[in-house]
């Protein structure tokens, strides 16, 4: 049946979309589909992305990569979650750790009886009961499936690596798999008469490079998918105010942590990210409340150790394309949109959108249900993410500076004021659909942000007190032993993934 299939793909643009989208595109066809990659030496990557959530590990093992080698390729570290501090007030701090926190009981979610003994006065916070929580605060890690032989899930992690070396690895993957690489600067497209579809991209030295199928990761200009296409912008920023970052690494000053760090300003937040040669930093910042110069200060008077650059700037429109696909052009990463790296999706979403690809791949007539559908699954996922960010600036008590007492006034999109009333009411948390953030997350978040249930689950009050009782404690000492069984963070990398030092 498929009599009319493509054969051919341009990627546009290089950086850990293109290369990321070769290597998935080469392992998925293999010698069915040619793919080549146009990209210029002379542009820069944005390369804010560092920080990974753990869904990376799927398209990893779809890769069939090492680990441990490409932890060392990417002198990359592990990432049990993102510690959050001076977000809902001035000193506070929590993390939303991956993975599980407690076990559930018969049919309820565990965080109810959590708050039925919180309500007893019993005050262990909450992330007592997450394996990942403790293992952060600890800086231990380990690849541990299972605590013991408990019912308790093992460890969930990420990684932290530096996103050039990433796209480097995926580089030499897939041109080991037959992708050919050519080196220029796009300067045009040009598209059919009859149908408005992209024929070819021409380079400045007029080269016309043809394919029946292009993909946009040209980053911010989008130069296929807007620039010829016209997709269209959909801006965000009236919940999501922050449109510049600046950013700059410094050597370590500390313990090489299992976390990320994001440290709200006063005017935005500051991210910390642990590599295994330096420590990732940028000031994400809405320039309405604080200039450049005092942004770059803000940065560079809390880094943990001597700056090793210069300081880049990076300006952005949050939000995302109106529509990701148009007629025979995908975008992926910063090309579809862009979602600041709070809660570092940005490499995600370059994965899920080559998930969704592979899955509704075309053949050259371009069903219009099938671009329909992913589209639709597009926004979906966007708009998703989008709320969950918006929380954790809506969701403040701080009151230091307009910026925090603004975010706290917005009006914020129904879905999230349903899902916030919801869990404000009756405790309750529903993930709808395949969204990406599960209950657990937002169940962190809401908690860290001192949205604090009034009531819990009536069956929370059908487990006697000494029961419950038990039930907490025994959970409490399993992670305590599983975690003082694991190594350091630091020996963990040093004894399986340590990098050569750098030249």
């Amino acid at each position: 049946m498929n009599d009319d299939p493509i054969r051919s793909v341009l990627i546009a643009g290089g950086g850990t979309a293109g290369w990321m989208a070769a290597a998935v595109l080469a392992r998925a066809f293999g010698a069915s589909l040619s793919i080549r990659l146009v990209e210029s030496e002379e542009i820069g990557t944005v390369g804010v992305g560092e920080a990974t959530i753990p869904q990376i590990r799927h398209i990893n093992n779809f890769l069939g990569l090492d680990e441990n080698a490409f932890l060392r390729e990417t002198r990359g570290t592990f990432k049990l979650g993102i510690q959050f501090n001076n977000w809902a007030r001035l000193g506070d701090s929590y993390i939303h750790a991956f993975g599980d926190i407690g076990l559930p009981l018969g049919l309820s979610p565990f965080h109810h009886y959590w708050l039925r003994a919180q309500a007893e006065g019993k005050r262990a916070p909450l992330w007592d009961y997450s394996l990942n929580a403790e293992a952060a605060k600890n800086n231990r890690f380990s690849r541990l499936e299972r605590v013991g032989d408990s019912p308790l899930a093992g460890i969930k992690y990420a990684f932290h690596f530096d996103a050039s070396l990433y796209a480097r690895y995926l580089r030499r993957y897939a041109e080991a798999r037959g992708v050919e690489r050519l080196e220029g600067r796009i300067a045009d497209a040009a598209r059919r008469g009859e149908n408005g579809f992209i024929e070819a991209v021409v380079l400045e030295n007029g080269k016309r490079l043809e394919a029946d199928f292009f993909i946009d990761c040209t980053g911010f200009r989008g130069l296929l998918i807007e620039g010829a296409l016209e997709a269209g912008y959909e801006d965000w920023t009236r919940w999501l105010p922050c449109d510049r970052a600046v950013a700059v690494a410094c050597r370590h000053g500390g313990a090489m942590r299992p976390y990320t760090q994001a440290t709200a300003q006063r005017a935005g937040w500051q991210w910390r990210i642990p590599l295994q040669h330096r420590v990732g930093n940028g000031h994400v910042y809405c320039s309405a409340h604080i200039g450049d110069d005092e942004a770059a200060a803000v940065l560079l008077s809390n880094l943990e150790g001597e700056p090793l650059d210069e300081p880049r700037f990076l300006r952005f429109t949050t939000g995302m394309r109106r529509k990701m696909w148009v007629k025979n052009c995908v975008a992926l990463g910063l090309a579809s949109g862009f979602m600041e790296p709070l809660e570092s999706t940005s490499i995600h979403l370059i994965q899920s959108g080559l998930g969704r690809l592979v899955s509704m791949f075309p053949d050259r007539r371009f069903n219009p249900a099938l671009i329909a559908e992913y589209n639709r699954q597009s926004r979906f996922e966007f708009e998703r993410i989008r709320d969950f960010l918006i929380l954790h600036y809506h969701a403040n008590q701080r009151t230091d500076s307009a910026f925090w007492r603004e975010c706290a006034a917005m009006s914020v999109p129904d879905a999230l004021a349903a899902k916030i009333e919801l869990f404000r009411g009756a405790g309750r948390i529903y993930r709808e659909h395949e969204e990406l953030f599960t209950e657990v997350g937002w169940l962190q978040v809401m908690l860290g942000q001192h949205v604090r249930p009034e009531r819990y689950h009536p069956a929370a009050d059908g487990l006697a007190p000494q029961k419950l009782d038990g039930f907490l404690g025994d959970i409490r000492i399993l992670i305590e032993r599983a975690v003082e069984a694991m190594p350091r963070h630091e020996d963990f990398i040093a004894r399986h993934c340590a990098a050569p030092a750098p030249a």
